[in-house]
């Protein structure tokens, strides 16, 4: 089982905290990052792509396999990270209007969670579980899933039993691909990280 992990390409309005509460859809230039994130190959290796229901993942997924035929699932629980009160907000607006939150939130990410926003170690549970499910359902196999950063911190720190807290020390840029792996004699396995070819 192969797991390419794609993150989403650059959404409208920019830069900024968008959880699972912003549903903006890609921008000219997202559309162009994931286009060639995937490349125009005429080796096709996906079995089936899996996606996050919000529209800038969701629109893309259902693009690609429009293009080339492939079995899409869109995963519900494949969803970002919920920010609470900081949905939409910019990082400097957070920075220069709650300073004290957002050092709080850099200090310990776990403990210091925006008001409302949902706790790591639920949104950790759905994705692992939400994987986990995936994959047993596909049986053996590569998939590609259509998702955010938060999502695949989540997946390589599943893989590699990182605590909650070291998560945000993954970088994970726009249209990048990260690669799990499961095999019979190591399990799973992390391949790269944060790739753009």
């Amino acid at each position: 089982m192969i797991i390419d992990l794609l993150r989403h390409g650059e959404p409208r309005g920019g830069v900024r905290f968008r959880g699972n509460g912003c549903d903006d859809p890609l921008n000219e230039q997202g559309w162009r990052q994931m286009w060639q994130a995937v490349g125009e190959s005429v080796h096709w290796p996906w079995d089936m792509v899996l996606s996050s229901p919000l529209a800038r993942c969701r629109d893309f997924a259902e693009a690609l396999c429009a293009r080339k035929p492939t079995s899409l699932r869109i995963v519900t629980d494949l969803r970002e990270v919920g920010f609470g009160d900081w949905e939409g907000c910019t990082r400097d607006e957070i920075r220069t209007g709650r300073p004290e939150q957002y050092r709080a939130f850099y200090a310990d990410p776990v403990v210091n969670r925006p008001r409302g926003a949902e706790p790591l170690v639920d949104f950790r549970r759905r994705v692992e579980s939400a994987l986990a499910s995936e994959t047993a359902a596909a049986g053996a196999g590569r998939l590609l899933v259509v998702t955010h950063a938060g999502v695949i911190r989540s997946a390589i720190g599943w893989v590699l039993a990182t605590p909650d807290a070291q998560l945000y020390r993954l970088e994970c840029e726009y249209a990048s691909m990260s690669q799990i792996r499961l095999d019979a004699e190591r399990g799973w396995t992390v391949a790269f990280t944060n790739r753009r070819d």
